[in-house]
């Protein structure tokens, strides 16, 4: 999935808890998150605001690659255990949290 499709996703599935989200669209929000946090850090008004706004996309994009990966979303909370399944490869075909996240074609 290209960077710009995945941060439209993150933002469109803003409060969407439901589903599953692809592990390379995971990683392209993680980068446009840290990127924009960089860029911002000067300024903490602008910085702080830029938080808050990406917090719940944030929670959400990762409790949705925990689905992906057939783990229940409360596995985010626990922070060395989440890095190692948000690396893991998507579970094929369809698990308990539905089908896969359509692929995208450039």
């Amino acid at each position: 999935m290209p960077f710009i499709w995945a941060i439209q996703t993150g933002f469109r599935n803003y409060a969407n808890f439901k589903g599953r989200a692809a592990r390379a669209s995971y990683w392209w929000w993680v980068l446009f998150s840290v990127l924009v946090q960089a860029a911002t850090s000067g300024y903490e008004a602008m910085s702080n605001l830029i938080s808050v706004a990406l917090f719940l996309p944030s929670i959400a994009f990762g409790i949705r690659r925990m689905h992906d990966i057939d783990k229940r979303g409360w596995w985010i909370l626990f922070p060395i255990v989440n890095l190692v399944f948000l690396l893991k490869s998507s579970t094929i075909g369809e698990n308990r949290f539905g089908p896969p996240p359509p692929p995208r074609v450039v």
